[in-house]
């Protein structure tokens, strides 16, 4: 079942985010069963909201992202995403 995560990161700032993302990007098959991403950056820091295929394809991505973060200068315990299980996902046009 696919799933929405909402994760809100105080105090990371989107050099933060882009110097992670670019590390990321590096091994794209680590957003296996991610269908979307956005990161909005917040006056506090940055919310991201997910849509992952499955929770524990989530979990999986997090596993391996948070090492990463945490070398990047991101707090190393942002606290748990809220997750929530998706009613209707679609991509207009597609």
């Amino acid at each position: 079942m696919a799933v929405l995560i909402h994760a809100v990161i105080p105090g990371v700032t989107t050099d933060q985010y882009d110097a992670l993302n670019a590390r990321l990007q590096e091994t794209p098959e680590i957003f296996a069963g991610c269908l979307s991403h956005v990161c909005v950056p917040t006056g506090e820091g940055l919310e991201v909201f997910d849509v992952w295929a499955s929770e524990q394809q989530m979990m999986a991505f997090a596993d391996k992202m948070m090492p990463l973060a945490v070398e990047e200068g991101w707090p190393a315990g942002p606290g748990q995403p809220e997750i929530l299980p998706v009613h209707n996902y679609w991509v207009p046009g597609a």
